[in-house]
């Protein structure tokens, strides 16, 4: 593939993440957006009007009469895997919004399509350009808190109204979304998990279907995990609770990291591994000696404008993707065994049985009623979303 100096994109879906994406774009030197898609027409030819550029209605035309590089697909869950391996296979460069599918089957079938290496295929992980969470690996990568003994997560600020789940049709319905905190809100907590500390190899979930919203999924979950090395987790989310918390703490030999709030870390370090001290100390209770550590964090990155900015570089430099999508399938794998498990009521092995979650899915999706009334919101807090 001729290496480009400046990115021709088309994105298809324009709703919320689509168009701010539009915007985002016109900072990129290396990338520019030439086309858009979306099947609702009024909102297309609008945001096309304000962009200046090309539009469609379908993306089939769209790969056949648009001149452009690369595709952004920001569209409904499910629609990620259709046209993504289209995009794939028509031979375009490809960035996939959050989740890159709705279950490991389609996630698997998607990761299959991209048999061309040449061709860029990167995932919309913004917050793995979070310092926190850089700053966090490292010090894991780096053996600096030891062995990783327990990880907690309460991640409970994201609150959303009845208006919020009545905008779209398809929004928290398992024909539409395919799930609700998880598959919308948490993919990029699920994929920090997996992206700092690998798959487990236990999940035991608890799931409240429409505990705070008159939805047809979760709103709320509770998971224990258990880790190859023994290390155990608590992930627990909602979006009916108010105020919410976004408490991340992870414990090792070494010492104990919280990230909580946006103004730094905090890391109290143990000046000998707790375990050697277990085993040496002739004291009955003292611990090891500590250090408190504040680890100061300036902003929370580059965001989406990073992973945009990143994807071009990709294409037109070589730059290593910092959200390579075949690493996509692995939040996408955890959050649906976390469902599975609530279902079920029993523990799941890791790895997942992709076709048996599928079929579960899809008795679901058999009895799943898209809303029939839909109400406009304000979305002038979007930002405030993620």
């Amino acid at each position: 593939m001729e290496q480009l100096k400046k990115v021709k994109v088309a994105v298809i879906g324009v709703g919320n993440m689509g168009a701010a994406h539009i915007d985002v774009i016109k900072t990129i030197d290396n990338m520019q957006v030439v086309a858009l898609c979306d099947i609702d027409k009024e909102r297309a030819d609008k945001i096309a009007k304000k962009a200046d550029v090309s539009v469609y209605y379908d993306y089939k035309t769209l790969f056949k009469e648009a001149d452009i590089d690369a595709v952004i697909v920001a569209t409904p869950h499910y629609d990620h895997t259709t046209i993504g391996i289209a995009a794939l296979k028509a031979g375009f460069h490809l960035l996939v919004e959050k989740p890159i599918s709705v279950h490991k089957q389609d996630c698997q079938k998607l990761i299959k399509a991209h048999t061309n290496k040449k061709q860029i295929f990167a995932a919309m992980f913004n917050q793995r350009t979070n310092p926190h969470y850089k700053k966090l690996k490292q010090l894991i990568d780096t053996n600096a808190l030891g062995k990783i003994t327990r990880i907690n997560w309460i991640i409970t600020d994201w609150f959303r109204t009845e208006s919020y789940y009545k905008s779209g049709g398809w929004r928290a319905t398992w024909s539409g979304e395919g799930g609700g905190v998880l598959l919308n809100q948490c993919p990029h907590q699920l994929d920090l998990l997996t992206w700092l500390f690998g798959m487990p190899s236990t999940v035991r979930a608890n799931i409240a279907i429409g505990k705070y919203h008159d939805i047809e999924v979760e709103d709320e979950v509770t998971t224990y995990l258990e880790y190859p090395n023994g290390a155990t987790g608590i992930f627990i989310t909602s979006t009916g609770e108010a105020p919410g918390t976004n408490r991340f703490e992870v414990t090792g030999t070494m010492g104990k990291v919280v990230i909580e709030g946006s103004d730094g870390i905090t890391f109290v370090r143990n000046e000998v591994p707790c375990d050697e001290h277990s085993l040496k100390s002739s004291a009955g209770f003292a611990p090891p000696e500590l250090w408190n550590v504040k680890i100061p964090i300036d902003g929370c990155g580059s965001q989406h404008e990073g992973i945009l900015r990143n994807f071009a570089n990709a294409i037109v430099k070589g730059e290593d993707l910092i959200a390579p999508a075949s690493e996509g399938i692995n939040s996408v794998e955890l959050a649906n065994a976390m469902l599975y498990s609530g279902m079920l009521n029993k523990t799941v092995t890791m790895p997942l049985s992709a076709s048996g979650y599928a079929k579960k899915l899809k008795e679901l999706i058999a009895t799943s009623k898209p809303k029939k009334e839909v109400v406009k919101i304000n979305i002038d807090d979007f930002e405030d979303s993620f």
